[in-house]
């Protein structure tokens, strides 16, 4: 299935269970692989480095949460096999409480720290002073260019990821009217 086929609209995460499967991360590097295309249980362990069992386990988890479905299937001597794909194409999570971690960049910092050091990466942090009018251009601006290159993104290619961050730190506040 191309991933034209997925569905257009973004899936809310509203339940307990399905933010438990989410906040998982062997279970985003199942969501990852199934980003582009449909997989089975056996592809999926394949590329995310698990056991046929323990990626079945994950599996239907997403699966009873609302995340993946089942695409299609076929008899494979005997047997069927299931192709799973997400569910939609993003995942809307909601907003954190006070003191929670956040998820995605818990995520995000696993897969940077898990990927090849020999391998070429772009990581940076800027410290900016912006007014709020150019904080929510940039936002916008950087929202643009990661929907502009996800519709670029060919299966057939290397995966790459791309995270942004953009906020205000909690001193801000303390800052604001000027140094003390």
């Amino acid at each position: 299935m191309p991933t034209d086929d997925l569905p257009g609209t973004s899936f809310h995460v509203t339940t307990d269970e399905q933010l438990r499967a989410v906040s998982n991360l062997t279970r985003h590097r199942i969501m990852a692989v199934l980003r582009f295309e449909p997989a089975t249980i056996t592809q999926i362990a394949e590329r995310v480095g698990l056991a046929k069992g323990s990626s079945s386990y994950h599996v239907r988890l997403l699966e009873r949460a609302g995340l993946v479905k089942v695409v299609r299937t076929r008899k494979v001597r005997g047997v069927t096999e299931r192709y799973y794909a997400m569910a939609a194409r993003s995942i809307v999570l909601p907003d954190r409480g006070e003191g929670e971690p956040d998820v995605l960049m818990r995520h995000a910092m696993a897969d940077l720290e898990a990927a090849p050091l020999d391998g070429e990466r772009h990581v940076r942090m800027a410290h900016l002073r912006l007014t709020e009018e150019q904080f929510a251009e940039l936002g916008a601006r950087l929202q643009a260019l990661a929907d502009e290159y996800r519709e670029l993104s060919d299966p057939a290619l290397p995966d790459a990821s791309l995270v942004f961050a953009l906020f205000h730190p909690a001193w801000r506040e303390q800052t604001e009217g000027g140094a003390e």
